[in-house]
């Protein structure tokens, strides 16, 4: 277990002190805590932080990495055990979706030991609450998602500036927009690098490679923490990867399942099954309309890429500028409010209120007669009425 404490205070003093908006949000007080989100979203710092940050001198805790190869011959059980009577209060475990039985082991450590408080982190792929063992009475969950434009905003140009709800953009967006520009000289500028490199916070380390190391994250994705999770096989892994790149190259895609599977040589099931693991992986973001019943082997109606940043990896050349558009809004709200394709306009939110996306000249007539209907367009500082800029939804988290 030295190991592991000698490992923790190195990390530690590389650990940032920028902090994702989840940090805030999380009750550390429960004693068990599920972190998920996508690779490279910033869970492995944000426990370092709440170590480094913010226990008491009091708290003995313990940072480690269930990939680590400690449990190769070590298991979780015996080091929480070992860890509480040594006076460990504080466990915090990352990557559990690399350790074997990781949720019946957990599920003992809570049982066991009613005074140590335990976070774990995981995959978003992950369901959580259908391993082994159920945790769903026990752990609290949390989703990290990628970075939003206003953290973008504070990472990159330390310019800090608050979170607004949907419902508050959609009331007061001009206010909004005239507050933001007074501190935000140049919004769009700002916006376009986010659109391209600004959804995790590693492009901090260096912004000419990132897109390369983006590539390298969706790598490991697919090759290691697919087969971890899914149990997939290195040539069904591939499969999967070449039906990314497929959809990458077809963004916005209408999927039509049967000549997809037939030009990939994979089964209706397998294909229908490998998007939905895309979707949990946080790499494609899979959207039906309100009208359609959604079931396990329900095909998309339409599929994007989660994230602008994946297109600029994976398919430059399909970087085209109503494509980002679509994609950055989709993403802003995926996991934190419900979103469907629309009859008329491009989405639905919360099965209220209807998006037209565009850019600075896109007309209303899309929206016309639709209650509570928005138009919102890029390249625009300050809207109007009915009307707001698209980067303002980068400001909800």
């Amino acid at each position: 277990m030295q190991r592991l404490f000698k490992l923790q205070e190195f990390l530690l003093s590389n650990t940032s002190s920028y902090k994702r908006y989840l940090s805030e949000k999380i009750d550390w007080s429960n004693r068990l805590i599920a972190i998920k989100g996508a690779r490279g979203s910033g869970k492995t710092t944000i426990l370092l932080q709440q170590v480094k940050f913010n226990l008491s001198e009091k708290d003995v805790a313990l940072y480690t990495s269930l990939d680590n190869i400690f449990f190769l011959e070590n298991n979780l059980v015996d080091l929480a055990e070992e860890f509480v009577l040594q006076g460990g209060t504080h466990l915090f475990l990352d990557e559990v979706h690399k350790y074997p039985n990781w949720s019946r082991e957990i599920k003992l450590i809570y049982d066991q030991f009613p005074k140590l408080k335990t976070v774990f982190t995981s995959s978003s792929m992950l369901e959580i609450y259908k391993g082994e063992s159920d945790l769903s009475r026990r752990a609290v969950s949390y989703f990290l998602k990628e970075l939003s434009f206003r953290e973008f905003l504070y990472f990159d140009k330390k310019i800090i500036l608050p979170t607004f709800s949907l419902e508050e953009i959609l009331k007061n967006h001009v206010t909004i927009a005239r507050e933001i520009n007074t501190t935000l000289k140049t919004p769009i500028k700002e916006f376009k690098s986010y659109l391209k490199y600004g959804n995790y916070p590693y492009f901090l380390e260096n912004k000419e490679s990132y897109l390369f190391k983006l590539t390298q994250t969706i790598q490991l994705i697919l090759e290691s923490d697919l087969s971890a999770i899914e149990n997939i096989s290195y040539d069904d892994s591939r499969k999967i990867k070449k039906l990314l790149i497929a959809i990458a190259q077809s963004v916005p895609f209408t999927p039509n399942i049967s000549k997809l599977s037939e030009r990939l040589g994979m089964s209706r099931v397998f294909l229908i099954n490998a998007i939905k693991l895309l979707n949990r992986a946080d790499l494609v973001l899979e959207l039906y309309k309100t009208t359609k019943g959604v079931g396990a082997l329900t095909k998309p109606e339409k599929l994007y890429l989660n994230n602008t940043n994946l297109i600029y990896a994976l398919a430059p050349k399909q970087a085209e500028i109503g494509t980002l558009r679509e994609t950055f809004f989709a993403n802003q709200m995926k996991h934190i409010h419900e979103i469907h394709l629309a009859e008329k306009g491009d989405f639905i939110i919360n099965k209220k209120y209807t998006f037209e996306i565009g850019g600075k000249n896109k007309p209303t007539k899309q929206i016309k007669g639709i209650e509570n209907g928005f138009v919102v367009r890029d390249d625009m500082e300050v809207g109007g009425l009915n009307i707001i800029p698209l980067y303002l939804f980068g400001f909800m988290y």
